[in-house]
């Protein structure tokens, strides 16, 4: 179909809650990818961070393929192989105990906040459901994790919302006690604000918040949604920040690009969930469980270590371009956000990179870069004389 074609279905039959950028993409390789037209652009996307091995690779083709021939679904009612795998592999590399899976990073969100909830109700009684997050965070779309972001501009349309959140400030641990009492059970951090700009948190507020929940039985809650799976250059970024969580969310990137996401819990949360208390029709997919093993395996200390080197590099060289409209850098590993200064929007911006065969996305005021983990010398080099041939021209303040 001709990209006009696609366009007048999606205008006719699918809901507009889109901003669609005007293309069309067709298929991938590594971390270049095609439209309809057959226009190549190179990917820093990854499909909002979905796709940690890129496009087209062999060996996730086959495990899916193979699972697919063998067992698509067969619900939680019964075991499978595939999930149990996922378990231990997630469990043996973080040092948490045990894991329930879901669908995507809200639902992952959800049950994290479930989780905090029935332990602090099993241990204390009612009353003490209060779960502190920061502002400029970001949760997910449900209308739970849309009141625990902390953004005000999530919070209209969908009301009422529902209680039990209170926000602080991000690296101000004052912040956090001024907006406690009694009735707090947990704390609900990003370590980087992703959808707020790319914004890594300080190592030091982020071990007091773990010191003051471990002081008062508050659970510490890690959303590693966009920052996990290698994203940060470790394979979750919580293990950059020397804490223990007692519950971490995961999502995105865990299959490559099938939903899946899930929650690990430490050894203290372990049994907080019991049968009936939460649960999902396809938590644990065998066919997105099989893809995920994939995934683990290939996100080895000697990839990590790439993802760390290639972040890097791409920070250093668009920083050395020193372009008007772009300010300093941000982020962890793979995980960049760029500052964006003068006349055009970074919205305005990701367009002309866009339509000049970039993808990129933005986060708060600035540009967001999520390049697939695999993306190869080449492919940086070719997205870096983009960014620079294309925003050369722009002013900045």
């Amino acid at each position: 179909m001709t990209f006009e074609e696609i366009k007048a279905l999606d205008d006719q039959y699918v809901m507009h809650a889109y901003g669609r950028f005007q293309v069309a993409m067709d298929h991938g390789k590594g971390a270049t990818v095609w439209d309809v037209n057959g226009k190549k652009y190179i990917d820093f996307t990854s499909g909002i961070g979905v796709c940690s091995l890129g496009y087209g690779d062999e060996g996730w083709q086959q495990a899916i393929a193979d699972q697919a021939a063998k067992l698509g679904h067969i619900s939680n009612l019964f075991y499978t192989e595939p999930y149990a795998k996922v378990a231990q592999k997630l469990c043996t590399r973080t040092g948490m105990s045990n894991v329930m899976f879901a669908n995507s990073g809200a639902e992952g969100n959800e049950a994290m906040i479930k989780l905090a909830r029935k332990y602090s109700y099993d241990k204390y009684g009612k009353g003490r459901g209060t779960v502190i997050t920061l502002r400029n965070s970001f949760h997910g779309r449900t209308i739970t994790t849309l009141a625990a972001t902390g953004q005000d501009k999530f919070h209209d349309y969908f009301f009422p919302f529902t209680e039990g959140f209170r926000y602080a400030n991000a690296n101000d641990l004052d912040s956090v006690e001024e907006v406690a009492g009694h009735d707090v059970c947990a704390v609900m951090m990003e370590l980087v604000q992703g959808e707020g700009g790319v914004l890594p948190l300080d190592k030091k507020f982020v071990q007091g918040v773990a010191d003051l929940c471990q002081k008062r039985d508050w659970l510490l809650l890690i959303d590693e949604v966009q920052t996990g799976v290698g994203r940060t250059g470790t394979l979750f970024a919580f293990q950059q920040y020397d804490i223990s969580p007692d519950v971490v969310s995961f999502a995105k990137g865990i299959a490559g690009g099938l939903p899946f996401g899930g929650v690990m819990a430490n050894e203290k949360c372990r049994d907080v969930f019991t049968p009936g208390t939460h649960g999902t029709t396809f938590g644990g997919n065998p066919v997105s469980a099989a893809a995920a093993c994939y995934v683990l395996d290939r996100i080895d200390d000697a990839l990590l270590e790439q993802v760390k080197e290639k972040g890097a590099y791409i920070r250093q060289k668009v920083e050395e371009m020193d372009l008007p409209c772009l300010g300093k850098t941000l982020g962890l590993g793979l995980m960049i956000g760029v500052e964006v200064k003068g006349e055009k929007t970074n919205r305005e911006l990701a367009a002309a990179l866009i339509d000049n065969g970039l993808l990129c996305l933005t986060a708060g005021a600035g540009l967001r870069f999520l390049p697939p983990l695999v993306i190869t010398q080449e492919e940086m080099d070719e997205a870096l004389a983009i960014l620079q041939r294309t925003l050369s021209s722009f002013k900045g303040v």
